[in-house]
């Protein structure tokens, strides 16, 4: 998925539609030329609404379309017709969409579910017509309700990338290679930082059939909370993971500092995250020799690791089946 074809923040404007007016009409026929009121309500607004697509992986569609005005209800009739509801106006989003009020931030929901609707913007209520007034003492009220006004608002839509394993690193610690072998997905790579400016999707394939999403997030740097780097642009994406894989080099300066780094960021930008599963991806192995091996793991993190190498084909099941192992276990 290039740059430019990724879209995960757009701001749109919704506009619901008016209630249609209630009529005030009256009963007349040649049997009964002064009958009572029958005057039926107005129709409601337009909602406008949000719907779950799990064929949509971006909101690009969103991104030269910003306008949603939903249609007027229609007036109420003779013979208590109630009128017809105005035009409902569906905004179709990918998976993990939130949508929020431009205003004050408040999140207003979260699609999550294929085929998940959720009224974003109500329509405004029909005007009852003058039927409904009728009483013992006011037999023939000659008034009705005007439909009431639908709501202007701008709207944030946010997308938080559904994945069950989110690959945490520094630019260059091999995370788009790690994907590219153990899924089909084939993100850009190369030796510089900052290859992955999108982030990328691969299914990854266990036994019997079994697999399970994994995201590449690009990559982070300290001080990514505080905007710096890709900075916030990216790590929404993190919150959706189930388990977070940390991706460090083996020929890293200090791998536990660096995890601590990572770890830091993460909890500043949202101390919750924390508390998701966590392994460690030791990449690039294949550089070290079986002695400088031994002494890494003397002073690793205390979490799950394994030592692994894309360009070799080393640990790659050993991964697939601790990440399925932890998926599961999250599951149970």
């Amino acid at each position: 998925m290039s740059e430019n074809s990724f879209v995960d923040y757009v701001k749109i404007f919704c506009a619901s539609g008016k209630g249609g007016d209630g009529s005030r009409h009256f009963l007349r026929t040649r049997g009964n030329p002064r009958g009572g009121p029958d005057g039926g309500n107005g129709g409601r607004g337009g909602h406008i609404i949000l719907q779950g697509n799990k064929q949509f992986w971006t909101l690009l569609h969103l991104k030269f379309t910003r306008h949603f005005k939903a249609g007027k209800g229609g007036n109420g009739a003779r013979q208590t017709m109630t009128g017809a509801g105005g035009k409902d106006v569906i905004i179709e989003v990918p998976l993990g969409t939130i949508a929020r009020d431009a205003e004050s931030g408040q999140i207003d929901c979260e699609i999550t579910e294929d085929g998940e609707t959720v009224i974003l913007i109500p329509g405004g209520r029909g005007g009852m017509g003058n039927e409904h007034f009728k009483s013992a003492t006011h037999q023939s009220p000659r008034f009705a309700q005007t439909g009431e006004d639908g709501l202007e608002t701008w709207k944030i839509l946010e997308l938080k990338l559904l994945a069950d394993v989110g690959l945490v690193g520094f630019p260059n610690a091999g995370k788009s290679t790690l994907l590219s072998v153990i899924s089909a997905a084939k993100p850009v790579i190369a030796d510089y930082p900052f290859t992955t400016l999108v982030p990328n999707l691969g299914i990854v394939s266990v036994e019997n059939k079994k697999s399970f999403v994994m995201a590449d997030i690009p990559g982070i740097i300290e001080g990514a909370h505080e905007g710096k780097g890709l900075g916030l642009r990216f790590l929404r994406h993190i919150e959706r993971n189930s388990v977070l894989l940390f991706t460090i080099p083996v020929d890293s300066t200090d791998i536990k500092h660096e995890f601590e780094i990572l770890l830091n960021e993460l909890k500043q930008y949202n101390p919750e995250l924390l508390d998701k599963s966590k392994i460690l991806a030791i990449t690039k192995s294949d550089l070290a020799d079986a002695e400088l091996t031994r002494e890494l793991k003397k002073d690793l993190p205390d979490l799950p690791y394994v030592f692994l190498s894309s360009h070799k084909h080393l640990g790659l099941n050993r991964l697939k089946n601790l990440l399925w192992n932890e998926l599961n276990r999250i599951n149970s």
